[in-house]
């Protein structure tokens, strides 16, 4: 798989992000996605082939992973944890394109009414407006998508689990019970592990930059309020001034 776009993706999406962000960031590119390119292929290269089973009748192994394949190997362990870091990451192409929508909106401004013309945003890349709650957004949909491929791999592989052995009887051509076996088990579990841990990680970061950017909404907005009623106290004591005189 080329991940070059991935890595331009999280490149662009750093220049908008707060310190939760790139932390975020950080954590799924070298935590995550280099775990992935430079070891978690190679220990799943070939499920089916690295399938073995204590027989040598001809068609029982590839028999038995097909029957358990809706039970233990819905979808590759590598494959999900690629289509969750492909997912995870595409919120952030909102605000991406909300920022792009804007340096446009500018570039057309300045075409229309000249250079020297009043900007409409001070910055197009300040988290104010609009493009504050585009990044809100994007963090839900981060927060969501992290939580329900967690959901997927606990409910596919039974507490993230991954059984050594599994039993195929009742199965033709096999003659009887057949004990199959899983390569490297004890491989595939810690990678597991590690990969889980890393997405715990990424919603911990994203609950806290959530509450983060609702907080400093929060100040902002009674630092307004609150300048606002003092120039309101200073006009109306003016005003009695004024009166008095």
């Amino acid at each position: 798989m080329n991940w070059g776009v991935f890595e331009g993706l999280l490149s662009g999406v750093n220049k908008y992000s707060t310190a939760f962000g790139r932390i975020w960031l950080s954590v799924v590119f070298i935590f995550r996605l280099l775990v992935y390119v430079v070891a978690a292929e190679r220990v799943w290269s070939d499920d089916h082939k690295d399938f073995d089973c204590n027989t040598l009748q001809p068609g029982c192994g590839n028999v038995c992973f097909d029957h358990f394949f809706p039970v233990f190997f819905p979808i590759s362990h590598i494959r999900l944890w690629a289509l969750q870091l492909i997912f995870v990451t595409c919120p952030s192409l909102l605000v991406i394109m909300h920022v792009a929508y804007r340096e446009d909106r500018e570039k057309k401004n300045r075409e229309k009414n000249g250079e020297n013309c009043p900007k409409l945003y001070n910055n197009t890349g300040k988290k104010h407006g609009g493009l504050w709650w585009t990044y809100l957004l994007s963090l839900f949909f981060k927060l969501i998508i992290e939580i329900l491929f967690l959901y997927l791999l606990h409910k596919m592989w039974d507490s993230f689990d991954l059984p050594r052995l599994v039993k195929c009887s009742n199965v033709e051509p096999c003659p009887n019970t057949v004990d199959c076996y899983i390569a490297r088990p004890t491989e595939k579990r810690v990678f597991t592990y590690f990969m889980v841990g890393a997405s715990s990680i990424c919603i911990v970061l994203t609950v806290c930059e959530i509450f983060y950017l609702i907080f400093k909404r929060v100040v902002r907005r009674a630092r307004k309020w609150k300048k606002s009623k003092r120039s309101v106290s200073y006009s109306k004591a003016s005003t009695c001034q004024c009166h008095l005189k």
